[in-house]
């Protein structure tokens, strides 16, 4: 019974990490530092504020970030915080980016 309990928790919380790594809220926090809480900051001073992006721009942005095909001053800085970004979490992000007002 123990081993079935202790299988049962592992799948629970191999689910949840996997969800959370794919939910859009979840995933922005790592943004908050340089875009703000809301997107409303340019990061470092040197970006474009991100607030309201619709999803589209923000996945091509991301997407261009990722294989360096977008991007100016903060390129270098952005192709390393997207990199480990699978395409089910750039949608993600960007549809939450796209909620903020």
């Amino acid at each position: 019974m123990k081993k079935i309990t202790k299988i049962t928790l592992g799948l629970i919380i191999l689910a949840s990490t996997a969800l959370a790594a794919t939910d859009g809220a979840t995933l922005y926090k790592k943004c908050t530092g340089c875009h703000g809480a809301n997107g409303e900051k340019q990061a470092l001073g040197k970006s474009q504020v991100i607030k309201g992006w619709e999803e589209s721009k923000t996945i091509s942005a991301l997407k261009g970030y990722k294989d360096g095909t977008y991007g100016s001053v903060m390129k270098g800085l952005m192709k390393g915080q997207v990199a480990a970004l699978t395409a089910e979490q750039i949608e993600s992000l960007a549809k939450y980016i796209a909620t903020l007002k």
